[in-house]
């Protein structure tokens, strides 16, 4: 019985911990981005306000999507944005390239011509 117990209150005492104590976290260790810049993209049906948009490579820049007309979302693979109504913003830090931006929501007869550009340089 004793040992029961004692292999119990080892088992509870060991739950939660991390190996390393419970002090560091590799998450925690990270400082969030803050922006230095932003970018607004406008959609309207089945358009962007540009079709190509620049920002400068290794600046954190806040991305914010503005819906003008209809539901539209984008999505910027290589750079893991995705935004929308629930998520209008984000921001990144990229590194110099082209991306391709999309409308991530289907929006009608014009969806698939919905795509713009964003140029790091």
């Amino acid at each position: 019985m004793l040992l029961c117990t004692l292999a119990l209150g080892a088992a509870l005492s060991a739950c939660g911990s991390n190996g390393n104590g419970g002090s560091n976290n590799e998450a925690s260790e990270q400082t969030p981005l803050v922006a230095e810049q932003e970018l607004i993209i406008k959609a309207s049906n089945w358009q962007f306000d540009k079709t190509e948009y620049t920002i400068p490579k290794d600046t954190p820049v806040e991305i914010k999507l503005v819906n003008d007309e209809g539901a539209h979302g984008i999505e910027i693979k290589k750079a893991g944005v995705k935004l929308n109504a629930s998520k209008s913003s984000k921001i990144v830090q990229l590194e110099a390239g082209t991306y391709e931006i999309k409308c991530n929501i289907v929006c009608g007869t014009g969806h698939l011509n919905m795509t713009a550009t964003l140029v790091v340089a």
